[in-house]
């Protein structure tokens, strides 16, 4: 006999890194930044009011500040609830066709999910051996392309030049590229959104900026593209961000000297952490991004894993193929990864 579940949408959700509810930790696991947003948004944040009224539908403030930060006309910039929901309303928009859209078999697992979730067909390029795309496998007849860039996990950046080969060989699709990690040493793809109107460029404040909790992501491409994107969303929702992410977002953007700082503190700890670990037999790729790519021959990731967690250290790890021996480690403060440097060494004596 049917029954209502014969026509529920069944789907294996995207799983985020564990968020632990014990006090005493050190949590490497989720790629936060560890330094708190501009002491100019812990301000304003005090000054917040009418919570009583609905946010503005468009955003207007967050989107002309961010047109002004980056230079652009105001209708190339697209908000919301972090770059998670700008990449889902992106392939809700423009991934649409009876054709395979393509992203990489080691990368963001969330894009596989929508992917699913949206009935959009897919293939999955392989990286190469040193885990890098293979721009070529990206020529081919598509109905789109995803890819972020800096990679995660992999932690890897390719050049402007790179990006602009695949979406120069890709004119008749919508080329997106997710540049989450990007202000940590990447090469931004934004400069070519003016020359091919195919790009979209996607953002978040979630890392560099310090405000994972309030959930704010942007995109950045032609004027079509995103009048495309507004369409779709306020079809779905006209409210989607809230009236504080819009107000502190936008105070975010006038500290550009805290900003850098803060990147620019876990830039240097990264590198000193690398350095660090390569001493003791870890192989790792340098990193464009806030965390860390690691394996070690003699002892397996996931043993590394549950034994830092018992110590009250969160890591992540992937059991997935290609990638079952490896950690993905997010750079904390120096504090932090001295500590966990030396659960390292205690564990390889």
């Amino acid at each position: 006999m049917s029954t209502w579940e014969d026509n529920v949408r069944r789907v294996v959700p995207y799983v985020p890194g564990e968020q632990p509810k014990i006090s005493g930790i050190i949590k490497l696991n989720t790629n936060e930044n560890p330094y708190p947003p501009s002491p100019m948004v812990v301000r304003k944040q005090m000054e917040l009011n009418n919570l009583r009224l609905y946010p503005d539908d468009k955003a207007a403030v967050l989107v002309e500040a961010l047109a002004d930060y980056h230079k652009v006309d105001s209708d190339q910039v697209f908000v919301g609830v972090g770059s998670d929901d700008v990449l889902a309303m992106a392939f809700m928009t423009f991934f649409n066709s009876d054709k395979e859209i393509l992203f990489p078999d080691i990368t963001y697992s969330f894009y596989d999910v929508w992917a699913k979730l949206l009935d959009i067909p897919y293939r999955q390029p392989a990286l190469d051996e040193n885990f890098r795309l293979v721009k070529e496998d990206y020529y081919g007849e598509n109905g789109g392309i995803v890819f972020p860039n800096p990679n995660a996990p992999t932690s890897i950046s390719e050049p402007v030049s790179f990006v602009e080969d695949i979406v120069g060989h890709n004119k008749d699709v919508v080329v997106i590229v997710d540049e989450a990690y990007v202000d940590f040493g990447g090469e931004s793809a934004l400069s070519l959104t003016d020359k091919y109107d195919n790009l979209l460029v996607v953002r978040t404040f979630s890392k560099s900026r310090s405000m994972a909790g309030l959930r704010i992501g942007y995109a950045i491409g032609s004027k079509k593209l995103i009048k495309y994107m507004n369409d779709v969303k306020f079809s779905y929702n006209s409210y989607t961000m809230n009236m504080p992410s819009q107000i502190l977002g936008t105070e975010s953007l006038k500290d550009d000297e805290y900003f850098q700082e803060t990147v620019n503190k876990v830039i240097e700890t990264r590198e000193w952490f690398r350095e660090e670990i390569l001493k003791l037999g870890f192989e790792c790729p340098k990193s464009s991004t806030n965390f860390l790519f690691m394996t070690h021959n003699n002892i397996a990731a996931g043993e590394i894993f549950e034994k830092a967690k018992a110590n009250k250290i969160y890591v992540r790890y992937f059991n997935r193929p290609r990638i079952d021996n490896y950690l993905r480690v997010t750079i904390g403060t120096r504090e932090e990864m001295e500590i966990f440097l030396g659960f390292l060494k205690s564990l390889l004596v």
